[in-house]
């Protein structure tokens, strides 16, 4: 099939609608909303890191302003909408897409990595008195069940064995994440969590091949086929090139050639490209992104997409970085427009902007600096703080008008 050619402006437009970044997008408030957001997406990767909200409710939040953590814990805990597994990291799934897992889980009870095999060889032992005692005495964390099996009584490290052998059981698809309570997992078996009615047959690899090419275009708008194997590792890279080139050959998804670009190695949905014919432009609205946030995630393809050269910076060492420790893209419309190093004060409730800096060439007019300003007041208050203090920025003299405008608000 002939590719489709479009321009960097559109493709860009297409990327941040099927991102739920454009402000165009219309959702259920409350609950509800979350939910589907979740399952448009497709994932929402979980990330410890807390000098802010975590990741996960951030790239919510950042698409839902009336969005609450309590929303994803219920949601998880109570509705039963979404789970959590391994797919390209620890991510919240949708419920409805349980069963494309399922192959995922049965590989690890034949282990062939050797992280794998060295956790069996290590813990494997406890994993069925793991299992055992979940059935027996029902959901538990893993400090909780170290403690009913008397190896986790004084200290982490005795707790270390019952911890590990839930993560296997949880990778093999035996216990889920029934809830999270302070951030921490609680297990109980998958037969008890698994909603009344969800599709639990076991897919074929055509299937999970062609599941994760639907959902990676689904969200990405458009995507390379490596950018795709690395939306979900649910299917074998030689499914996903199998079930890219049936739908191709079908036409559901289309080759696309992007302007500059001398090659047509996009995908996207036919679908995709027959609504893009009406898309407007996305709203001026300035948008904090999580560095786990999808639009991001994948480092190359945001260079290539919107020339923005990003590097989360707290895995690199203090004197290396260029901006700070959990920098936040700044998305302005349909730019990536700069980048903000936040942290919460929570003892005096005070959100620090560490570091801001603005890309080069980026004129910052009245528009951008007025929307920064509510952003940065809203993303506060998210934050459960109740002050915002600027560190530095970069223009250096931006951070007067930044606190200005801040103070007018």
């Amino acid at each position: 099939m002939a590719a489709t050619r479009i321009s960097r402006t559109m493709a860009r437009r297409i990327v941040l609608k099927t991102h739920l970044l454009d402000g165009r997008t219309r959702m259920p408030a409350g609950k509800e909303g979350v939910a589907r957001t979740i399952e448009s997406l497709g994932y929402v990767q979980i990330d410890t890191i807390a000098v802010i909200e975590r990741a996960h409710h951030v790239a919510l939040w950042t698409r839902r302003p009336d969005y609450e953590p309590g929303m994803l814990d219920g949601l998880q805990a109570k509705d039963r909408r979404v789970f959590e597994y391994w797919s390209r990291a620890l991510f919240y799934l949708p419920m409805s897409d349980f069963r494309y897992f399922l192959p995922r889980m049965k590989r690890f009870e034949d282990p062939y990595s050797r992280w794998e095999k060295d956790r069996l060889g290590k813990y494997g032992h406890m994993m069925k008195p793991a299992l055992e005692a979940l059935r027996r005495s029902g959901p538990a964390s893993s400090r909780e069940l170290a403690e009913k099996l008397g190896t986790g009584k004084t200290s982490d490290d005795m707790r270390k064995p019952t911890k590990s052998a839930l993560e296997l059981l949880h990778l093999r698809g035996e216990v889920l994440v029934a809830e999270r309570k302070n951030f921490h997992r609680v297990y109980d078996l998958t037969e008890r969590i698994l909603p009344p009615g969800i599709d639990t047959s076991f897919p074929t690899d055509a299937e999970v091949g062609r599941y994760c090419i639907l959902r990676a275009l689904g969200t990405y708008g458009l995507a390379t086929e490596a950018e795709i194997r690395q939306f979900s590792h649910a299917a074998k890279r030689e499914s996903i090139t199998a079930a890219l080139r049936e739908l191709v050959e079908g036409g559901e998804v289309v080759p696309v050639g992007l302007e500059g670009e001398s090659n047509s190695d996009n995908y996207a949905l036919a679908g995709t490209l027959l609504a893009s014919r009406g898309l407007r432009p996305a709203r001026p609205a300035v948008r904090l992104l999580s560095p786990f946030d999808s639009l991001v995630i994948q480092r190359d393809r945001v260079k290539r997409l919107f020339d923005f050269d990003y590097t989360l910076e707290c895995y690199i060492p203090p004197a290396r970085r260029k901006v700070g420790y959990f920098v936040h893209p700044i998305l302005f419309g349909e730019e990536l427009v700069g980048r903000l190093d936040p942290k919460a004060d929570r003892k005096s409730k005070t959100l620090l902007v560490q570091s801001l800096r603005l890309e080069p060439g980026f004129d910052p007019g009245e528009v951008f600096l007025r929307a920064l300003a509510e952003r940065v007041r809203e993303f506060a208050r998210f934050n459960a703080c109740e002050r915002v203090k600027i560190v530095k920025t970069s223009p250096a003299n931006f951070k007067k008008r930044l606190e200005r405008s801040l103070s007018d608000q």
